[in-house]
C-alpha cells in the first residue's frame, strides 16, 4: 500500500507517515521512486501495537 494509505489507516498525517517510514517505524520498501508499505508487515505492526 502507499504511505498515504498507511497514514490514513493509522490516523496520522501524510508527512508524519513518510517520516516514520524513513526512520523505520513503519515498514517500507522503495520501488523506483515510490515508497511502499508491505501489507503483511503493516498488519503485523498493527497487531503488535494492539498487544501493548
Amino acid at each position: 500500500m502507499s504511505v498515504p494509505e498507511a497514514a490514513k489507516r493509522l490516523g496520522i498525517g501524510r508527512n508524519q507517515a513518510y517520516e516514520a517510514a524513513r526512520q523505520g517505524e513503519i515498514p517500507s520498501i522503495r520501488v523506483g521512486k515510490r515508497i511502499l508499505v508491505p501489507v503483511v508487515a503493516f498488519e503485523r505492526l498493527l497487531q503488535d501495537c494492539n498487544r501493548h
